[in-house]
């Protein structure tokens, strides 16, 4: 799994011009990307990770604060654009092995008392979001 995580001053996804997922004052924004051979521990791994990185302000981390997490699944985050002018997704797992994973991951987060906001997978999501430092990370496990 791989995410691209960003320290932020507030952060909301909208589908259908309804907003689905917002989180007000500090926290993440995560961009969560699964690959073929992502497991269930994978992601329980990763929930680990982003409730416990120390990258918000002051070196602290969301369990440190109970700062919020906005989580929206990236398929994208597994392009390659190496060869030619079109990335290609193969490195992407397709929806039905990507969904439970995200899914799992949030619910990790959940268990470890995170507050946890959520995109709509699938979905045709506008992202917005004040990056705060700027600061942003790339995590993989």
């Amino acid at each position: 799994m791989r995410a691209v995580v960003q320290r932020v001053n507030g952060a909301s996804v909208v589908v259908d011009g309804e907003t689905v997922g917002e989180i007000v004052g500090q926290g993440l924004c995560v961009l969560v990307g699964v690959t073929h051979d992502d497991t269930p521990e994978k992601a329980a791994q990763l929930a680990r990770k982003l409730w416990s990185v120390r990258i918000l302000e002051g070196e602290k981390s969301c369990s440190d604060l109970g700062a919020p997490l906005l989580v929206i699944s990236q398929f994208t985050l597994y392009g390659d654009a190496r060869k030619g002018r079109r990335p290609t997704w193969n490195a992407a797992a397709p929806g039905e092995v990507a969904e439970p994973l995200v899914d799992e991951v949030v619910a990790r987060l959940r268990e470890l008392g995170a507050q946890v906001e959520t995109g709509r997978f699938g979905a045709d999501m506008k992202v917005s979001l004040t990056n705060d430092g700027p600061f942003t990370v790339i995590v993989e496990v």
